[in-house]
Formats: structure tokens, sequence, C-alpha cells
């Protein structure tokens, strides 16, 4: 059964480590190190005790020593790791030999550590193990809430233009074809993602996501990829991608715009050989992965500046999904409000919150540039702000990037102003949208509108000191 993964803000119970070594100096060095992180440290000297231990105490992971008095480290791991708990095992050993760690992952070794071993290296192999779990435990919570009920049921809408996208994730996903999606930010680009994956033969392999934007640039190449040990400073251990991990399954790669070309380059190779190399090694490992790309920019555009590769984006569109901004899918609004108002209800034992037919004018009437995401935080907003009652207009908030600014020209015109002073309002309100749609990052909002960084800080600058 998988273990149930803390609420957020709930207390996590302590790791427990048992650490099997016949050297008393080394157990009671990591017991210290490892306890004062908020390990739970048991102690064995030996193979039978410590296999004592693993029934009695039920340990999470062994750290085990090569050589032990009385058997094999290696012996050790192999009874854990095929034992019905299948106890995650990280070795020690002083013979940091390629046939020993060959031997240690062939045998369910999650990695090994070499004697003399820094304590940082220990701690970050330890960490690195608890995360492969969490992911591990994410990922079957997730492979069990989707497997009774279909994924398309979260996307909520039945206009024209979405019918179009079901019948469109219905051709593809049985297919191994590279989908790229695109639609405004908050359009539901990863429920597509998620449907396309569930509907697919590759359902019960792995579904990876990256937020391409998210990531340091310095970090992205090894999130996707992978490293080797040292291959660059923090490097301790060698460490499996995102490519890798969702091996017989799916990556999702969403803000595929954000990519460095450096990194467009590797990832071409991928799509094209199938295989990549990790950071800091010359040896293919490959890829059997659905690629399925995400973006709320136009890569035509992208491709004419020279920000994207031309070749990767014909790679990356085979299949191309357009989601529709909410704006252009109004009639879908009735239906989101009811959803979200069920998804964030006040009181789950208590009736749904009523929205009032003044309250829904005003969000047919509203302009969405925040889409669906948008709605939902302005619908959950309401239902707290109505703790549970009426949602009437007065309940209705929308944050200040959901708010289009607009130039009422025939305004301006009554007021005697110029074509050049209109002009330069207009400009300057499209910049400032910009920043909103980017989230007040520079970058974004220059690369949405086609300027540099600098051609965009240059007109703002200007057009705010005449204004």
């Amino acid at each position: 059964m998988t273990e149930r993964l803390p609420l957020e803000g709930e207390r996590r119970p302590a790791r427990r480590v048992l650490v099997a070594d016949d050297d008393a100096s080394i157990r009671d060095l990591l017991r210290i190190f490892l306890g004062e992180r908020g390990y739970d440290v048991l102690e064995a000297d030996n193979a039978d005790e410590a296999e004592r231990l693993v029934e009695a105490r039920q340990p999470d992971l062994l750290l085990v020593d090569i050589r032990l008095p009385d058997a094999s480290g290696l012996d050790l791991v192999k009874k854990v790791a095929t034992a019905p708990s299948r106890l995650g095992a990280i070795l020690m050993t002083a013979y940091g030999s390629a046939n020993v760690a060959i031997q240690a992952m062939q045998l369910g070794a999650f990695d090994y550590v070499t004697k003399p071993f820094e304590l940082a290296a220990v701690l970050m192999t330890v960490e690195r193990y608890f995360e492969h779990q969490d992911l591990v435990a994410e990922v079957e919570a997730l492979r069990t809430d989707l497997a009774g009920r279909d994924p398309l049921e979260r996307i909520v809408g039945n206009s024209a233009r979405m019918q179009d996208v079901y019948k469109m994730i219905g051709r593809v996903a049985a297919s191994e074809a590279t989908v790229l999606v695109w639609g405004e930010t908050g359009t539901g680009k990863e429920l597509v993602a998620d449907a396309i994956h569930q509907h697919s033969g590759r359902r019960d392999g792995p579904l990876i996501k990256v937020n391409c934007a998210a990531l340091p640039e310095n970090l992205l190449e090894s999130e996707l990829f992978g490293h080797e040990r040292g291959s660059f400073t923090g490097a301790m251990t060698q460490r499996r991608g995102r490519f890798e991990l969702a091996n017989h399954g799916t990556i999702f790669l969403d803000e595929i715009g954000e990519l460095t070309l450096s990194t467009q380059r590797k990832l071409l190779r991928v799509l094209q050989e199938r295989e990549f190399e990790r950071v800091g090694s010359s040896t293919p490992v490959k890829a059997d992965v659905r690629v399925i790309a995400a973006t709320n920019k136009d890569l035509r555009q992208e491709v004419q500046h020279a920000r994207f590769r031309e070749d990767l984006y014909y790679r990356l569109n085979v299949i191309s999904i357009e989601l529709p901004p909410l704006r252009e899918r109004r009639d879908d609004i009735p239906a989101l409000v009811g959803h979200f108002v069920e998804k964030h209800r006040w009181d789950p034992a208590g009736p749904l919150s009523q929205v009032s037919a003044e309250a829904m004018a005003r969000l047919l009437a509203h302009d969405w540039p925040g889409n669906v995401r948008e709605l939902e935080n302005t619908i959950e907003r309401a239902v707290v702000t109505a703790q549970g009652g009426p949602v009437g207009p007065d309940e209705l908030t929308f944050t200040p990037a959901g708010e289009r600014r607009t130039v009422d020209i025939t305004e301006r015109l009554r007021k005697g102003m110029s074509h050049q002073d209109i002009l330069a309002e207009v400009e300057r309100h499209v910049l400032e949208q910009a920043l909103d749609f980017a989230e007040g990052d520079h970058h974004r909002a220059a690369a949405a509108l086609s300027l540099t960084r600098r051609e965009f800080d240059r007109l703002l600058n200007t057009l705010k000191s005449t204004g």
C-alpha cells in the first residue's frame, strides 16, 4: 500500500534510517549527523542484527557497509531489495570500483557512497533516495486517483471550440506522435497533456512534467538529462534526469519556448535519435519517451526572430492542438463556474453557494485575460468571501492583471489630444499589459512583443516620462 503523503503544513513522521557497519565511530558519526537533520537512526554492527531490526523496526532506508563481520553487505542488500517491503538500500564501500557499483545496482541498491566519504555526500544521496520515493508515491497516488475516472472530465466545456479539442485528443492519444499544445496562459494545457497520456498506450508508464520557465538556465539541462558525479560544482552523485524518469511513459515540457538555444539543440537530438547524454558523460542513454510540449508563445514568430530553432519547431509540431482563450468560448463560463463552486465549496457537508444572475452576468461580461485559471481564482475568492452563502456582484473581485485596461479614444478626442499623444498612450498601455501578461517579468514581456529587453525598457521609460 502506498504511504499517504502529508498534507501541506502537516508534519511528516521522521524517516527511519538503519546504519549497518561494524565500525562504531562511523555509526556514531552518521547517527549524530543524520539525527540532527531530522532522521531517526537505528544502528547494527553485523548482518544478523540488521535483519532483526529490519523486521522489528521497519526502517525506511538501509545504509550498509559492503563488508560486515558475518556477511557481505551486497548479500544484505539483495535480501532487503527482494523482500515484500522492498526496503531501499545505499551501499558504503571503500572499494569504489566499477564492479562493485554494477553489482550493487544489479542487486537492487539505490546508490553507493565511497569511503572515506564526505557527510554532505551521504546526506545528498539519502535525500535523493527519499525524493525518488516521494515521486514514486506521488505517481502511484495519481495513477490510483485517475484509474476510476476519465481525465477529460476535468476539462470543462461543451462549446464548439472545445468539442474540436476533444476530438483532436481522441485522434492523437493512441499514436506515438509528438504533440504541441499551444494557447494563452491559463487555458488548461496541462490538463490536455494529462488526457493524452491517460488515453495512450503509455498510460501505465509515468507522466513526468517539467516547467521549463521555472527552472534556472544553469540547472535545466541537468534536470532534463541528468548528470554524472563531479560534472559540475555540487554534483556529488550521479543523477537521473526527467527523461530517464519518464522512460516507457510521457514527458510534458511546459513553456517550451523558454528553452535556451543550447538546450533546444540537445532536445532536438532526443526527438531525432531517441537518445541523450547526461551532463558530464559521453555515453548515450536511450529514451523510450513520448514528448508533449506546450507554449503560450507563437513559436513561428520565435523562429523568425532566431529565438527558437526551426528544425526543433517542426519536430515538436507534428500534431498541434490549439486551446481557445476563455473570451472565445463564453458559453462554457456557466459550466466552469458551477465546477469551481463545487471544487471550492465552503462547507463540504453543506449546500453549494448559489451564484446570482447579476454576478453571472458580470462573469460573462468580463474579458478573462487570465483565462480559466483566473476564473477559478475569482470563484474561489467569491466562495470564501460569501462563506458558503449566495455569491453576488459584491463578492466578485478581479485581480489587477485580470482587469483589461483600455484607452477611450473618443474621450481623448473630446479633450483635444493629438494623434501622437493618443498613440503614445495606447502604446504605453500595450507595454504595461504585456508586463501583466508576463507577471512582471520584463524579459518575457519584451519577448511577447518581439522586442529585446533593452528596447522594451527604453520604450517603457520614454513613454512613462512623457505621460
